[in-house]
């Protein structure tokens, strides 16, 4: 009868784990994305979807309910043999993407860099870019973005959302941006 009651234990216990690892999905609400072919990696939250976008960043994805949240990549080829420090410091750096890829010239947008730090992750500088955004019809948005120069290329990661939902949303963008890494 002990023996019973410890393998209905044993099999609730199971029954229970397995429970709610299914209710559990990617790390903190993060599933993982791997482009191979190009080298990145990176987590992106639950729910967004990939989109396509012609002539422009090499993923995207979005929010499928506030669709202007959204995390993309975009690479760029560097001449010579140039690492990221020599193009400059974090802020000349961000200074720099703010103006041409951020907010470019004739956008009507206006991008002002709140942060700029340099991390080392493994034996790989990267950048941290943290920006305010104002859309031309005044509308604001926070922009976090990692820049990492590898391969004779600049990898710009860049997630965007709205300033009214930036204190929602900063913690599991921070983690996403933080989570990219060049193989």
């Amino acid at each position: 009868m002990l023996k019973n009651f410890k393998r209905v234990v044993a099999v609730l216990l199971m029954v229970l784990a397995l429970g709610l690892q299914g209710c559990v999905s990617g790390v903190g609400g993060l599933n993982s994305f791997v482009d191979s072919t190009d080298g990145y990696r990176f987590l992106y939250p639950n729910g967004w979807l990939s989109v396509k976008v012609a002539n422009g960043p090499d993923v995207v994805f979005h929010d499928i309910i506030e669709q202007t949240e959204n995390i993309s990549m975009v690479i760029n080829p560097v001449p010579g043999k140039k690492k990221l420090s020599d193009l400059g410091t974090p802020s000349d750096v961000g200074y720099q993407l703010g103006k041409s890829a951020i907010a470019p010239p004739d956008s009507g947008r206006k991008a002002e860099l709140i942060s700029a730090e340099e991390r080392q992750i493994a034996d790989r500088t990267y950048y941290l870019l943290e920006y305010l955004v104002t859309l031309p019809n005044q509308e604001q948005r926070h922009n976090l973005a990692s820049a990492i120069v590898y391969r004779g290329k600049l990898y710009t990661m860049n997630a965007s959302t709205s300033e009214t939902r930036w204190e929602k949303m900063a913690p599991l963008l921070t983690k996403s941006v933080k989570s990219f890494k060049v193989d």
